[in-house]
């Protein structure tokens, strides 16, 4: 892990597009503000999780939806209701 030390008003770059400043430092809490193409996401961390969580979740379920449908696609065999 890199540490830096900034003041107030500096930034810091990361790659060629991306630039983070410290807007505000108030006893145990900072401020940061981001600048960054449109296409870059950034999340609070907890957020980047719930989104990640979610998308396994829903991953999942498409590849469960999927296996239920591939048993009615054409050429598969269909379950008997002869008695």
């Amino acid at each position: 892990m890199l540490t830096l030390t900034r003041n107030v008003g500096e930034s810091i770059r990361i790659g060629e597009d991306i630039e983070v400043y410290v807007v505000e430092v108030r006893g145990g809490t900072v401020r940061l503000g981001f600048k960054a193409p449109r296409e870059v996401s950034i999340h609070r961390e907890e957020v980047y999780r719930q989104i990640a969580e979610a998308n396994s979740l829903a991953a999942e379920v498409a590849a469960d939806a999927l296996s239920a449908l591939s048993t009615f696609a054409p050429g598969s065999v269909q379950p008997s209701n002869k008695k």
